[in-house]
């Protein structure tokens, strides 16, 4: 912007959402000392507005409210204004995002929160429209009453403050219960999971819907537990139903944050890292049950977009895409009868019916592409071969991606976030070694440098990376992500300098958050900023709780390592929450993968030398409970004591340490793995 007539604050922060506020008329700061001490100086309550770059309905609240010059002079002389993006500050985005919810019963973003001087929350909410309507107060409305009420209520808003933070710190004060973990708790998980099942559409519960990365993978887990066909086919109906839906960008590849209908047709345009990270993972895994190719195209399709345009050049991963381009969300993704037919050129009749593309459109007037009916149904009714509808299908692919290149891109926020770029190592590392893709391993061994180089002194992480520095104590999440991350790199290329930092994060991530008094892990760090509250997180949303990557991490490194204590902590984070799980088991996708895995049986296999003949077998062999580990290394239990036989590469299968005879020979090997 040349010229602004208004700057505040923000202008010299390096988040894409603070930056996009620095010239509201609003005089926001950033979270820190300067703010909080005006406001305890001029006894002033604090607004804070919580948000991030890729949020819809915060560019909304931006236009409406806080670019209005008679609003932001609302704000200005009453409040204290202070800005925050959640997904570098998530650890404030967590206290006053449980206050929001505590107070209202529901929560999202914007978030809007008011606090004492003191920082203490005495009421909040989410979007405000700028005056009454959608059955909601409109903002000048509510600053008015909140000032009122700041002046000559002062008690009851103290009051009120106090009981919701008691209620926020009441959480994390939870101890472990004495139940044992079993496999019941995996069946009735499923039978809670089966009744909120959609059957026509897929997924979970009714619109909008987000994509239940989490839940496939437990249901694909229990199908290998259970036999269960029924878990299988709600993993696969779900899959099909937003591969082949609006939630999928079918020209660029990738997923979008969500969708607004049940049926998966309209989203939410934002691409999320994590999201993309998380679904990776589940088209994979279903790849490797199924043997399904739409899968693992939608696997190397995703991949393509992030290795396009979510890889910073040190190796990096990007956070988001936005929805919105010419101020107009979708606009980039979205396509008319003619200008698709002009593409497309020959074919475009076929493939307009088979993209779902009108005249009228799906969306606004315009068509959201998606394939209403799977491939192999419209091609016998076109009387068209599969395959040759494929080709057709590719070829218009590259023809409207070219012509889509020549749009207004959506922004797109470059930070880089060690929690997030975790996933997708893992995501990476995991695709790399069951599709044998070479360029997807050095991708992401190029971020795990780039994220040890950056983000970690060599005792401490840090959690956001953006125009050459690296800021903010890193959370639990970092700790348990990154270093899940690497463990995966370490069983894709079996070299220790991964799996060694991995256990070094392990460690420090036990000193620096483990809570010894109560048991589980908090979100932040022993020697953090003093907030309002110290919170845990167990509950996996969008992107999986610390507490349960870190759950099913310890009891992998347990089973590679021999462990004791970092089994005896997985343990006790999932007992701190199976009265949680039995009722909400949606809600703990990735903590019943911990649970999975501690319940057992586990498969540990050791492969010592040149064991290269015995990597396809594994590959082929969807074995969710398995640690791999290869060498010689004193520091793994798993390899050690196991030598060659007869000089010739081998193989060990082991389930808790006892092990199978050592195969040589990668037939026997894989006759183990079947019968296993």
């Amino acid at each position: 912007m040349t010229n602004p007539l208004f700057t505040n604050h923000l202008s010299t922060e390096s988040s894409p959402y603070l930056l996009q506020h620095a010239h509201n008329p609003v005089d926001w700061y950033p979270w820190g000392e300067e703010a909080l001490e005006r406001a305890r100086k001029e006894d002033k309550p604090i607004l804070l507005s919580i948000g991030y770059s890729a949020c819809h309905w915060c560019h909304v609240m931006e236009h409406e409210s806080f670019e209005d010059e008679s609003m932001a002079e609302l704000m200005n002389k009453n409040f204290i204004n202070i800005k925050v993006d959640r997904e570098e500050r998530p650890d404030l985005d967590q206290i006053y995002m449980s206050a929001v919810q505590l107070m209202t019963g529901s929560g999202g973003w914007p978030l809007t929160v008011f606090l004492t001087p003191e920082c203490e929350p005495f009421f909040g909410g989410t979007y405000f429209p700028p005056e009454d309507r959608y059955n909601r107060p409109g903002f000048r409305r509510v600053l008015m009453r909140i000032s009122e009420a700041y002046r000559n209520r002062r008690d009851e808003i103290s009051s009120n403050a106090q009981g919701v933070i008691e209620r926020i710190n009441s959480q994390s004060t939870r101890r472990a219960g004495g139940g044992v973990v079993t496999g019941d708790l995996l069946d009735r998980s499923y039978d809670l999971i089966a009744s909120q099942f959609d059957s026509v559409n897929g997924g979970f519960g009714q619109a909008p819907k987000f994509p239940p990365s989490m839940t496939i993978d437990f249901l694909l887990r229990y199908h290998y537990r259970a036999g269960n066909e029924s878990s299988l086919d709600m993993a696969r109906l779900t899959l099909d139903k937003m591969a082949r839906g609006g939630l999928y960008d079918h020209v660029g590849g990738g997923f979008h944050r969500y969708s607004t209908d049940d049926h998966w047709l309209v989203p939410h345009f934002e691409k999320m890292l994590y999201d993309n990270a998380l679904l990776v993972r589940a088209y994979l895994d279903a790849f490797r049950v199924t043997g399904n190719r739409v899968y693992r195209d939608t696997v190397t399709h995703t991949l393509d977009f992030v290795t396009r345009e979510m890889v910073d050049p040190g190796g990096g991963f990007y956070s988001t895409n936005d929805a919105d381009s010419e101020g107009v969300e979708g606009k980039f993704y979205v396509w008319s009868l003619v200008e698709f037919s002009d593409v497309v050129g020959d074919d475009s009749a076929l493939l307009a019916r088979c993209l779902d593309v009108s005249n009228e459109g799906n969306f606004e007037q315009q068509n959201i592409l998606n394939i209403p009916h799977p491939l192999e149904a419209f091609s016998k009714q076109e009387g068209i071969a599969t395959e040759d509808l494929r080709r057709k299908l590719d070829a218009a692919r590259t023809k409207l991606f070219e012509r889509r290149e020549g749009r207004v891109r959506p922004g797109r926020d470059e930070k880089i976030l060690t929690d997030w770029n975790g996933l997708m190592l893992r995501a990476y590392a995991d695709a790399a070694f069951y599709l044998e893709r070479d360029d997807y391993r050095r991708i992401a061994e190029a971020n795990a440098e780039f994220i040890l180089a950056t983000m970690w002194d060599g005792n401490r992480l840090l959690h956001s990376f953006k125009d050459g520095t690296a800021r903010f104590n890193a959370y639990l999440d970092d700790y348990a992500n990154l270093a899940d991350g690497l463990v995966a790199l370490y069983e894709l290329t079996f070299e220790e300098r991964w799996l060694d930092k991995a256990i070094q994060l392990a460690d420090v991530m036990i000193h620096q958050f483990w809570d010894s008094e109560n048991g589980g892990f908090f979100f932040t760090a022993n020697d953090h900023d003093a907030l309002i509250a110290r919170t845990k997180e167990y509950f996996d949303n969008a992107t999986p709780s610390g507490n349960s990557v870190a759950a099913e991490l310890l009891v992998r490194l347990a089973r590679l390592l021999g462990r004791e204590d970092y089994r005896e902590k997985s343990d006790q984070i999932t007992r701190m929450v199976l009265d949680y799980i039995g009722k909400f088991p949606a809600g703990f996708g990735r903590m019943l993968a911990a649970v999975d895995f501690q319940v057992g049986p586990t498969r540990e296999i050791a492969l010592i030398g040149a064991t290269e003949s015995f990597l396809p077998a594994l590959r082929k062999h969807y074995q969710p409970r398995r640690v791999l580990a290869r060498g010689g290394s004193e520091r793994i239990a798993l390899v050690q004591d196991r030598p060659m036989v007869d000089g010739k590469p081998t193989a060990y299968v082991c389930e808790n340490f006892v092990c199978r005879q050592p195969a040589t020979e990668a037939e026997v090997f894989e006759d183990q793995l079947k019968n296993s």
